[in-house]
Order: C-alpha cells, then structure tokens, then sequence
C-alpha cells in the first residue's frame, strides 16, 4: 500500500483546478471553477471545482472526489496509477512500498538480468560477425552502448555467468527454460536489445536473429519483472527527447527505434511484441501531448494501426493529438530514415501523418455504400462502441456528429446512435432534496474543516432525535483515530469505509465557502450551539421528574443547570 502520509504531501502539492482544467475546460464561477460534467451529458454546468477545498462535485449526477479520484473515474486509471500520474507531475517519487499490489520480486532476479545484460555486452566486442550485422544497418558504437546492445551467443553460454545455473531467478526471470532435456538459454545467437523500466532497471529482453530464422524477433516471457502490456521499449532512454521534442512516436520494432535515434530522431519507442495497449497510450500520454504511430502503408499496416487506435480510445484526453503516420509501401522508419535522412522524416511527421478522428472516420467509411439506407446503417451500427469508448466527451461529439453527417442525420438525430459519446458511465439521477438543517450536520462540516477539534466535543451532547447523531458519533470517533489531516486527504482515506457517503455529502456542504470563511468560529459558534440545546434537555428531564427520585449529584446538576 502507498503510505497515506506520502499521499497528504502528494494531495498537498497538486492543485485539483490546473489538474481537471488540462482535460475539462473550467470557467471561474465565483469562488469555485465550473463546467460540463464529463461524467453525464448536460447542457447546463453542475460540475463543481473548489480550489480552497481540492475537492469536485457534480450536483447533476453526484460525481464527487479528490484529484486522484477524478484521474480514476476520467482516465480509467487504478489507484497506483493516478498517484503515479500526479506525483510525476509535481516531481514527486512514489515510495517503494507504492508499487501495485503484486508480491515484490527477490533481489536474485533484479540481479541476474544485469549480469546477463554484462555479459551480452562483452560478447558483442569479441564477436565480429554481430559487430558488422550492426554497422549494416547504419548503427555506431556510441548508439549501440547507449541502448545496451548486446549479443547472446549460440549454445547456453550463461553457464559461464553463473556460477549456479540451476538456481531458480534464472528462470523466474526468463534467462532460460527448462525443458524435457533439461534447462538451456532462452536466447541463442541473437542481437540482444535490454529492455528498462521507467527508472531504468532491466526487466527482460528482446533478441533479433542475425540472419534468416525464425522468429525474428524473441522477448523475454511474461515474469514478476516484465509484462508487456505495460512497458515499452526504449521510454527510459527517450524521455528527455519526448519532453523537448514535445511529441512521441510508436514504431513497431527494437531496431526501428535504435535506427531512428542513430539519425538524431530520439523521441520514439515501440511495443513489446504486442499491439499498444490502453496502459502504453495512458503512458505516452503522461510524457506528451502529442502521440503518433508509425506503420507500413500497406495492409497489414493499416490492420496494426486500427488495433491501435482501438487500445488508445479509452485513454484520450480533450487537448491531447493521437495522430497515425503511414510509411510509404515497403519501407518502415528503419529503412525509410537511412535512405532518405532525418530531415525527410521530421518532414513526414509534420506534414503526413492523419488525426485518429480522420483515420477512425475513414476506416469506417471505407467500402460502404453511404448513398443507400442500408449503408449508412451498418456505418452508425459499426461506429457506436468506439465511440462509447472514447474518454475525451469534446472529441467523442465532434467525431459522432461527422459520422451523422456522413449518415445524413440531422443533429436532433444523434440519439439514433445511442449511448453518450466520452465513456460516460453514470445515469444523472433525480435531483436529492437535502437533509435539513441540523445543529449536528454544521458541527459535523466543520469538523472536517478544523478534525484537530474534535476532541473537544462531548459526545453525550448529540441529540437522539437527530437522525444524524448515530452517524455523527462515528465520524468524531474515525477523526480522533486517524488524526488531522487536510480535506482532500480525509477524502481518500474515507474511500471505500462505511463514512465515505457522509464524507462526501459533507464536503458537498462546504463548495460554497472560500478561504476567508472562518472554521475556527463557526466550529466555536456550533459547539456553544449543541451544548446548550444538550443542557437544555437534561434540565428538562431531571426537572420533570419527582425530587425526591433524584440522587444528590443530579439534584446538584439540576441547580446548576438551572443558572446556566
């Protein structure tokens, strides 16, 4: 688990109005931030951002939350997700104890992918033939020690590494296999392309073949290290190049990113063996605006390319550019950029490459008869669940009223498609009337302002009758339990706790309140409230009984209530 003080610093430094405002436009309202709720369709702004709270609140469908909170409804993120997310933005590291929940791999594998990484890299300067399958494809040394290159001789060479080669991490971190004649390398006289993290550990690896074989390209087997859905190579060694260029670019193979990056184009990475995924497109998108694939034109490019854009759908944000460039037939970013130079492809970026919406427009389009019923049909039919899929609410409607007019609808037609363009996954209840007014409802809101108080407040003093008390005495008892903490951290702790609908509707109360409300007096002013409502009724009831039923310490207490 993330250590809840790392998330209070994090909460403490991310601004919720810079963070909302990048992916929904928001209009000062007041001393709040408003808009359309990207939550549910409505015409009418009833999506609240508080600054002095951090906090969000839709009074149309109830979406409500903290900065992490609208990253895990907006982008789809999971929790270590949207905390690594703002903690990079804010130049924050996650604690180690932040990774995701999955058992900590043993040090053993860690280990035993750098010395095989060494290893690589030392047979690759004693093996002439690989050396001069590198200068062939236009690579020097300095770009080849740069991404750690290397080369994995024929046979089971890492017997020479380790000393122990039946020990298990070899294994758990895909080195070799074990097989009915017993264990041997994975990886045999191949070019060998490491394979890092984020923070630049190695976590497998991939090995081309130098000449003809099959397959060509090998990664390392899905281990506690390495998964592929989730890296991509070469990300560790581009990010600087991503941040300047301000943009990156997907290839499809190791040696296209190496090749590129050899001709000063260092901002690219690729894919694992595997179509880019929703986890890779919400990655590239933390590090750029702006995302563009690369693929052959022919068929199978186009077929990779549409896989795609469908796993980059659910990740788009409003103000973020996907956009696809297709390669002449027969050449790939490899080929294309050693025969025609860096210029020839920094110009094929900027003036080639086709916005996700037109390519997803045309790729629909493509092969129907619009002109019958029929046609345009199967065009809405085929368009509705990619649009239901896209997280961006302003594109989604933009691309949705294109494909009507290609399916001449007219714009009170759109329901016809069905479903609401921008992955919108509430219904907009009725609006709730809210609780009246009560003396232990405005103590409760401005505990949560001022949790350092609560020990001040007597719990005998809540009024039965109040249908908030019962409520009220846990939320003062989970208070005293967990400390003082800021507002938007109180919401994430109640996540998910039998206090969360009260913390919510709670800081709901509070959106109308700016920075030079002052806490301390109303707390003041709604404690003296209740202990006088609470001295009241004990008169009362000690008053209405016999006097001479009553003990020496509540006749004592009556007189003294009654010159209070």
């Amino acid at each position: 688990m993330i250590p809840r003080d790392f998330i209070d610093t994090l909460l403490a430094r991310v601004d919720i109005v810079d963070v909302i405002d990048r992916r929904v436009p928001l209009k000062k309202a007041g001393q709040n931030y408003q808009a359309c709720c990207p939550f549910h369709s409505e015409k009418t702004p009833s999506f609240t951002v508080s600054p002095t709270k951090q906090f969000y609140h839709c009074f149309g469908c109830g979406a409500h939350g903290s900065a992490i909170g609208f990253l895990i409804e907006y982008e789809h993120m999971g929790f270590p997700d949207a905390v690594a997310a703002l903690a990079q933005d804010v130049g924050l590291p996650v604690p180690e104890s932040g990774e995701p929940d999955r058992p900590r791999p043993p040090p053993a594998l860690w280990e035993a992918l750098e010395l095989a990484a060494q290893f690589y890299k030392k047979q690759l300067k004693q093996t002439p033939r690989a050396i001069d399958y590198l200068k062939q494809r236009g690579l020097t040394g300095a770009i080849a020690a740069r991404y750690g290159i290397g080369y994995a001789p024929d046979g089971s060479p890492l017997k020479q590494v380790f000393p122990d080669y039946t020990a298990d991490a070899l294994a758990a971190s895909g080195l070799v296999i074990d097989g009915d004649r017993g264990r041997y390398d994975r990886f045999r006289d191949r070019i060998m392309f490491p394979i890092r993290n984020i923070k630049g550990q190695i976590v497998g690896f991939g090995g081309r073949v130098l000449d003809q074989g099959e397959p060509k390209y090998l990664n390392s087997p899905e281990t506690p290290l390495f998964h592929k859905g989730s890296e991509l190579y070469g990300l560790f060694e581009a990010r600087a190049a991503i941040k300047a260029a301000a943009r990156a670019i997907v290839v499809e193979g190791y040696m296209d990113v190496v090749a590129l990056a050899q001709h000063g184009v260092e901002f690219a990475v690729a894919a694992l063996g595997t179509a880019t995924t929703p986890i890779h497109a919400r990655t590239l998108l933390r590090h750029t605006d702006h995302l563009i694939f690369a693929f052959d034109g022919d068929k199978a490019g186009r077929k990779a390319a549409w896989r795609a854009l469908e796993n980059t759908l659910e990740s788009l944000q409003d103000g973020k550019d996907v956009s696809f460039l297709f390669l002449p037939e027969g050449e790939d970013p490899d080929s294309y950029i050693r025969t025609n130079g860096q210029a020839a492809f920094l110009h094929l970026l900027d003036t080639d490459t086709l916005p996700l919406s037109a390519f997803l427009v045309r790729e629909l389009s493509r092969g129907r008869k619009l002109d019958s019923q029929e046609g345009r049909a199967a065009l809405i039919k085929d368009a509705k669940p990619l649009l239901e899929k896209i997280a961006a609410p302003l594109l989604a409607r933009l691309i949705q009223r294109q494909i009507a007019e290609l399916a001449n609808l007219q714009a009170d037609e759109f329901g016809l498609m069905g479903g609401r363009p921008g992955a919108t996954r509430r219904t907009a209840p009725r609006p709730q009337r809210r609780p009246a007014p009560s003396r232990v409802r405005s103590l409760a809101r401005t505990l949560l302002m001022n949790p350092q108080r609560v020990a001040e407040v007597d719990p005998c003093w809540l009024d039965a009758n109040d249908p908030l008390s019962s409520r009220m005495g846990e939320l003062m008892a989970w208070l005293r339990d967990i400390g003082p903490l800021k507002p938007q951290t109180l919401i994430e702790t109640a996540k998910g706790s039998a206090l969360e609908p009260l913390v919510d509707e709670l800081m709901t109360d509070l959106l109308d309140k700016d920075d030079s409300w002052d806490w301390n007096a109303e707390f003041d002013g709604a404690v003296k409230q209740l202990r006088d409502d609470w001295q009241r009724r004990r008169w009362q009831e000690l008053a209405a009984r016999p006097l001479n039923s009553l003990s020496a310490s509540e006749r004592q207490e009556l007189t003294e209530l009654a010159r209070s």
